[in-house]
Formats: structure tokens, C-alpha cells, sequence
């Protein structure tokens, strides 16, 4: 079928609305409408880093109603109101003990081009057009395997939900699902983007005492305080490592890192008590780090953590009813796009004007 999709067709360039073909699903997959997709740092990384092979349509936070299933889907019907997460193959030691974000074929099977079968959906031009995160939502239809399609609550609006499915799903989940911190325990946030207040948001949730959140934009800061951080820390006007430590008597339990920002990775290790942990989520490049003196000599933990250590199929659906129950207000990340500002979505997205963009598509 021909549908509408943002194509991106090389190194840093902006995206062009074009007709594509896309191919009908196999029998383990669905043919999804999409309704709307979040703008998510991973697509522009993808982007403006050659992270999967050119041309795309990129686009991995996709929410919608499904179209048509194929032969062999039992858990999906048509009609369903779903969100697209990331694809796994379901089959390696790492899925099948419940950790599908650190499948074995997890950078092949979402950053390699292709379907799980090693074959393409979209086409243009008789040239095969790469998926992204086996799902590609930049696009008015989307074809993704069964497991990484997620049904939702349909009285909640799906043009919503989309960015569960990744970026949202990654802040609340290191924390609930990862970190897991005691109730009454400290934890300092380092970032207040998406991910980052996502993270606060799930702290509240887990009775944390201290959720401290750092940044260097008030607006941000402000957003943080009514989404649930306690304190709240301007980097460019004091020491957060030595704020850190006042605040919590000695050093934060536990960090979550979004920034990937080599300095402010080191602060949310120095400002960890003895024994305390920290979680890294943020694309962050090549760093030094004293093991000794930053990490061993005080017993701390440090972890990456990807897409929240998230079993979607679970996770989602309990994030939707937190929100609907009042508790994760996430629509307050959200500002919404048509399909033709998808550029000026990124580019709001990479100022800090738009916390988490979404755009329209059907």
C-alpha cells in the first residue's frame, strides 16, 4: 500500500513528507494507523549519526489503531488501541529471564535497517527504505512484529501515548523498574528533559524522601517541583555535588544520569553516599573515571540502564492507568505538532523549547 512517511535520506538532513510503499504484514505481524509519534533524542542520534543505514523512516515512539493482523497474531485484534515499542527477538537467555531491552540481537533488530526476518516493508523507488525500531512511525501506516505492539486503554487519548513506547518508559522505568528505591530514600535526577522528569515522576510514585532535580533551565526546574521533586538544583549557580550532599546528610542513595554530559556524569557519581547507585541512560561519549576514588573506594554502583529495563507488554499499560489514576501526569511534557513541522518539532526539541514533541499524523 502507499502511505505518507518522513523520509530522512542521509547524514543530517531534514526530513521530506513522501510517498513510500509499504509492504502487508507477515503473519506475525500488524498493520497499525498510526494517529501520532513522539520526537524522541534516539531519532535525531540516528540521524545525524548514521545509527542505521539510509534512506529511513525513522520514528520509534508510534501510537495508533490497528489496521489489520496477520495470520498468526493471537494477543492483537483490529481496532485495538496500541503503542509501538522497541523489537526484541524473544528467543535469547536476556528476553526470556524478563530483560528484553538488553536482547542479544537488540542494536541489529532496531538500528539494522530490517524486520526480524532480515527483509524490508518500505520501499521507494524500487530501493529498500530502511525500518527504525522495527516499526519506523513517521509514517501514516506501520507494519511491526506482534511482540513489540502494545494494546491500551482505549478511553485514554492515543495521540498521547506514543512516547511510553520509549523515552517516558525509559525515566519512570529505571526507577521502578531498576533502581527500585526503598520507600524514604534519596535520589538526584540530573537532567529534567522528558526521561528526566519521567524519573521524578516515578520517584514520587515510589515515596522516595529526597527527589532532587538538576538542570540548568528554572523553566524545567519549575516543571520538576510540580511533577514532584523536592529540591530542585541549578548547575549554573551552585556546586550540585556539595548541594547534593546537604540536602540528603551525606550523599543521594541513588542518580539517574540522562544528560550523557561527561561533567554531569561525574556529579551524579560524586554525589552518591557510600554504597549508593547510579543509573546511566544518557548517550554519553568517551569519559575517564578514577574507579578508585569515584567508584570502589566507596562500594557504589554504576549501571546503564536502556529503555528502562521494561517488559513493555507490562509496563505501558501500567503507566497508562497511573496516569489515569492521577499519579504520572506526562501530558504535561507534551506539545503537539502536524506532520508537515515534524523539522520544527526536532529543532524545538534540540533549543529546549518543546520537552517532549509529539506529532499528529492521522
Amino acid at each position: 500500500m502507499k502511505i505518507q512517511a518522513a523520509v530522512t535520506h542521509g547524514l543530517e538532513e531534514d526530513f521530506t513528507v513522501e510517498e513510500v510503499e509499504l509492504s502487508e504484514p507477515k503473519p506475525n505481524e500488524v498493520l497499525v494507523k498510526i494517529v501520532a509519534t513522539g520526537i524522541c533524542h534516539t531519532d535525531a542520534v540516528a540521524r545525524d549519526m548514521g545509527l542505521c543505514p539510509f534512506p529511513a523512516v525513522l520514528g520509534h515512539e508510534g501510537s495508533g489503531i490497528v489496521e489489520k493482523v496477520g495470520s498468526a497474531v493471537t494477543k492483537i485484534q483490529t481496532g485495538d488501541h496500541v503503542v509501538l515499542s522497541f523489537t526484541y527477538c524473544g528467543h535469547c537467555e536476556n528476553c526470556l529471564s524478563g530483560h528484553p531491552t538488553v536482547c542479544m540481537k537488540f542494536n541489529d533488530l532496531n538500528f539494522g535497517g530490517k524486520m526480524q526476518d532480515g527483509t524490508n516493508r518500505l520501499h521507494q523507488n524500487d530501493q529498500d527504505v530502511s525500518t527504525f525500531f522495527g516499526q519506523s512511525s513517521f509514517g501514516t501506516f506501520a507494519v511491526a512484529n506482534e511482540q513489540n505492539v502494545v494494546k491500551v486503554d482505549p478511553e485514554v487519548d492515543i495521540a498521547l501515548l506514543g512516547p511510553l513506547g520509549c523515552g517516558i518508559q525509559t525515566g519512570a522505568g529505571t526507577v521502578l523498574n531498576r533502581i527500585k528505591p526503598e520507600f524514604g530514600t534519596s535520589i538526584a535526577i540530573y537532567g529534567s528533559g522528558a526521561v528526566g522528569l519521567s524519573a521524578v515522576m516515578a520517584a514520587k510514585i515510589a515515596g522516595c524522601l529526597n527527589i532532587i532535580a538538576v538542570d540548568l533551565h528554572e523553566s524545567r526546574l519549575e516543571l520538576a517541583k510540580e511533577l514532584g521533586a523536592t529540591h530542585t538544583l541549578n548547575g549554573n549557580d551552585v556546586d550540585v555535588v556539595q548541594e547534593v550532599k546537604k540536602i540528603t546528610n551525606g550523599g543521594a542513595h541513588y542518580a539517574v544520569e540522562t544528560t550523557g554530559v561527561p561533567p554531569v556524569v561525574k556529579q551524579s557519581i560524586h554525589g552518591l553516599r557510600p554504597l549508593g547507585s547510579c543509573a546511566i541512560v544518557g548517550v554519553t561519549p568517551e569519559m575517564t573515571f578514577d574507579v578508585h576514588n569515584d567508584i570502589m573506594a566507596e562500594g557504589k554502583t554504576v549501571m546503564g540502564v536502556i529503555e528502562g529495563d521494561s517488559i513493555p507488554q507490562l509496563f505501558i499499560p501500567q503507566l497508562v492507568d497511573y496516569y489515569k489514576r492521577g499519579l504520572f501526569p506526562f501530558d504535561k511534557l507534551v506539545k503537539l505538532y502536524e506532520f508537515d513541522q515534524i523539522n520544527e518539532a526536532f529543532e524545538d526539541s534540540k533549543k529546549g523549547t518543546a520537552i517532549k514533541p509529539i506529532v499528529k499524523i492521522g
